[in-house]
């Protein structure tokens, strides 16, 4: 107790801050573990490829001891209450992407991912978001795909999408 009579409480830690420390320390035991266990050309030499790791691991300790220093000390800002509902579009669009990739081509599902990107965003309806995002990924697929010649996935929109490309190209080269 003070000299008039205030009994400060003891604030608890962090615990955010105090895992986020954690991981941070596993990233770095994981990569000077994984560092050490390299043979053969990484070992020739004091300074040579081990050394950006071990300092990578080094940095990555460092912060986890400041991190969990400062949990302990509760100099982190009052964080805002999460809001799941965002959360759950976004992730779920993440997992429609992967799961109709292969099915239904890039554009489609890219497209989906689009949409429910902006709806967890609180941007726009749905009816009209899908078509712009599948619109918008034929574009991306377009310029990767045939562009760059990346392999994407194609599906039925990409199909469509080469068979308008031809044709616009076939009406060019008639022109000339």
């Amino acid at each position: 107790m003070s000299e008039g009579g205030e009994h400060r409480p003891r604030q608890r830690p962090d615990r955010a801050a105090l895992v986020v420390a954690a991981v941070l320390a596993i990233v770095a035991i994981v990569i000077g573990w994984s560092t050490a266990k390299m043979g053969g050309a990484a070992s020739y030499s004091r300074i040579g490829p081990t050394t950006f790791p071990y300092v990578i691991a080094a940095a990555f300790f460092g912060l986890a001891v400041w991190t969990a220093v400062a949990a302990f000390r509760g100099e982190f800002p009052e964080r805002e209450r999460q809001e799941l509902g965002p959360m759950v579009w976004i992730v779920g669009g993440l997992a429609a992407q992967m799961l109709l990739l292969k099915i239904a081509g890039f554009s489609i599902a890219t497209g989906l991912l689009f949409a429910a990107t902006a709806r967890g965003f609180g941007r726009g309806p749905l009816w009209a978001a899908i078509p712009l995002g599948i619109v918008f990924a034929g574009l991306i697929w377009l310029v990767f795909a045939q562009g760059l010649s990346l392999a994407l996935p194609s599906g039925p929109f990409e199909q469509i999408l080469l068979r308008i490309v031809g044709a616009i190209a076939d009406l060019f080269r008639g022109s000339v």
